[in-house]
């Protein structure tokens, strides 16, 4: 088993760059893989990929020294095992509201003693070839990640940043703000800011790492500053979208008008 380079670093207190891949492409991911991320995320709670979908995608990004993350559709222990079985070496958990549940979460990443995970990584453990090294180093070298982005998770902000295991806390703002009554089109707004700060401030006491999106370069050095260490750069689809635009925008305002046609 490949050591875990992002997750060290992240301990380490150094900032990491990544991205959330939605688009549900190998290509996409691979290309992705190439252009120096630190970490890539496959999406699986906003989008329709199966399994072996996924495992494709985990696939394509083998090539290269990227660390390998999903977004689990929820914190179940199923969806957690087989994403880890298949070769994630780290699991984005949506949705956490207490530590709990943060418990539960770390749990299942973890063999027994330690955990509940059952044991079969057959892609993980390169088809059982590996299967003893897997099985000695995979409980402390998998990145436990968990979205911030419900009240009660707010709330329990401290007592889950505690939970021995969890190794980063990310940001959600639409969805915090949809469970804290707010617009989410109308961001920034004081409350979700306020629970920025005392992930931060969690993050001091507890060297567990705050991950937050950044839709620009300049937002990634500001965040970098403010004491993120686990920032993504947009999302696959944004990036191409923002492109798309800026081409877009330049050819229209280039173009001579014709007469008769917009």
């Amino acid at each position: 088993m490949r050591t875990n380079w992002v997750r060290e670093k992240l301990r380490a207190g150094t900032p990491t760059v990544g991205c959330f891949m939605g688009l549900g492409s190998p290509n996409v991911a691979e290309l992705m893989s190439h252009a120096g991320f630190d970490w890539l995320v496959v999406e699986t709670e906003h989008s329709a990929l199966d399994s072996s979908q996924v495992e494709h995608m985990l696939m394509a990004l083998k090539g290269t020294e990227v660390i390998p993350l999903v977004r689990l559709p929820s914190g179940d222990p199923v969806f957690i095992q087989r994403a880890l079985d298949i070769g994630a070496m780290g699991i984005v958990a949506p949705l956490v509201r207490t530590a709990e549940e943060a418990r539960a979460i770390v749990a299942a990443t973890r063999y027994p003693p330690a955990g509940t995970r059952g044991f079969g990584p057959l892609r993980a453990a390169h088809y059982m070839f590996d299967s003893k090294d897997y099985f000695y180093r995979a409980n402390e070298n998998l990145l436990v990640v968990l979205i911030v982005e419900t009240r009660e998770a707010a709330e329990n902000l401290e007592a889950i940043a505690a939970v021995p295991g969890v190794d980063a806390l990310f940001l959600g703002p639409f969805d915090l703000c949809l469970s804290l009554g707010l617009d989410p089109m109308k961001q920034p707004h004081a409350e979700v800011e306020a629970v920025t700060q005392r992930m931060l401030a969690a993050s001091q006491k507890t060297n567990v790492a705050i991950g937050i999106h950044a839709m620009t370069p300049e937002q990634m050095e500001k965040r970098q500053q403010q004491g993120f260490r686990m920032i993504s750069y947009s999302t696959d689809y944004m990036l191409l979208a923002d492109a798309v635009r800026a081409g877009l925008s330049a050819f229209k305002r280039d173009a001579p008008a014709v007469e008769g046609y917009k």
